[in-house]
């Protein structure tokens, strides 16, 4: 064979290898950027001080900095409404949004319906009563009148504690069960201490304190929760181990809590 025929063979080889490689190149640059311009709709119950409520008009928290920043790292854009607690578990279960945050606790039963991310918070329930009250742990609430928000953690956590179907557990909306407790309507209320201690915190001259008791209430991890097999989960998990090991995760949570987190905590999910 002629040396220019070999030549000619070579070239046409390295030609279609640099088309080949040029053309995948510009193929993972286009899903890239297909994937930065998706626009990911989230839902959050913004009633909840400091993880999401209303300032001025205005979306503002914890989590709603977070998952600003969990979707810039996993390459998305994303909107974020207000809805109620309900609305946001019917909304996200019907397809109409893609991802729910709002201190949602993660539970084998929500995992039946919903995806969930890796735990982002660490949380236990407590006991709001008056001051002048002598309880001094869940045991002491027995036969009292328990104020709870419907479909929560802490409404789970005192039905497990005083029976499935007690007429004493007040079901009620969030914020409402404070109320409870300062009108007479309720002896206690049992909710998250992270929205507990801010409330009592906000409102001194209410006459009203915490109770904890680690022993009737495990840790609860909150995450971020999706449509049950969603394609978003590996992403944002991915975004939120990075936020993490960057020291962003810390910086934002900081920022509300004042507090330095243990994100050692969050290893302990099971």
């Amino acid at each position: 064979m002629k040396k220019s025929k070999i030549y000619g063979i070579v070239t046409c080889i390295i030609i279609l290898f640099i088309a080949v490689v040029f053309g995948f190149s510009k193929m993972k640059d286009a899903n890239s950027s297909k994937a930065s311009n998706k626009t990911i709709r989230v839902l959050t119950y913004a009633n909840w001080n400091p993880f999401e409520y209303l300032k001025n008009g205005k979306l503002v928290g914890f989590d709603v900095d977070l998952i600003k920043e969990l979707s810039k790292e996993a390459g998305y854009k994303y909107t974020i409404k207000n809805a109620s607690w309900e609305s946001m578990f019917t909304q996200l279960q019907q397809g109409k949004a893609d991802v729910g945050i709002s201190g949602i606790t993660i539970t084998s039963d929500r995992g039946k319906t919903f995806d969930f991310s890796d735990p982002y918070f660490v949380s236990r329930q407590s006991i709001v009563v008056p001051q002048n009250s002598t309880v001094k742990s869940a045991s002491d609430l027995k036969n009292s009148k328990i104020a709870v928000q419907t479909g929560s953690t802490g409404q789970e956590a005192a039905k497990k504690l005083f029976g499935k179907d007690n007429s004493k557990i007040l079901a009620t909306q969030s914020g409402v069960t404070f109320q409870m407790v300062m009108h007479g309507q309720a002896d206690a209320a049992i909710g998250d201490n992270t929205n507990n201690e801010k409330f009592i915190e906000n409102n001194k001259g209410n006459k009203l304190k915490i109770v904890k008791d680690d022993k009737a209430f495990s840790p609860e991890y909150f995450g971020l929760m999706f449509p049950k097999g969603t394609s978003y989960k590996k992403s944002y998990d991915k975004a939120l181990k990075k936020l993490i090991a960057d020291g962003t995760y810390q910086k934002i949570y900081k920022k509300w809590f004042g507090v330095t987190p243990n994100t050692k905590e969050l290893s302990k999910f099971k």
